[in-house]
């Protein structure tokens, strides 16, 4: 079963080692040694987490003969920040409501 984009892209940001990754590739591309030199695991480990933020739509990994250098796609965070926007548009409405019906209550005579 595939799971839908926006929830491969939060499983993928769910990581801190992967939004470490994403925010050194923020930075600019990078390769895949470049970005495993912080980490304290093996570049097996690293280029597990790059083929979890490939697969996400997050990273594109290129080879330049014997280089692979990654660099980041924001185009899947897009789709997320929509999601996730319909959901403040939602609460900031509550909110408004809530502050309405607050300062109705501070006004009436007690």
């Amino acid at each position: 079963m595939t799971a839908d984009p926006v929830s491969t892209v939060f499983a993928a940001l769910a990581d801190p080692t992967r939004r470490a990754i994403l925010a050194r590739l923020a930075e600019g591309d990078a390769t895949v040694n470049e970005l495993a030199e912080p980490f304290p695991v093996s570049l097996q480990a690293v280029s597990k987490h790059l083929n979890v933020l490939e697969r996400a739509g997050l990273i594109v990994r290129t080879r330049e003969a014997q280089w692979r250098r990654c660099r980041l796609d924001p185009t899947p965070l897009r789709s997320v920040a929509e999601w996730i926007d319909q959901y403040r548009r939602h609460w900031e409405g509550r909110y408004d409501v809530l502050d309405d019906y607050l300062r109705e209550l501070k006004e009436r005579p007690r």
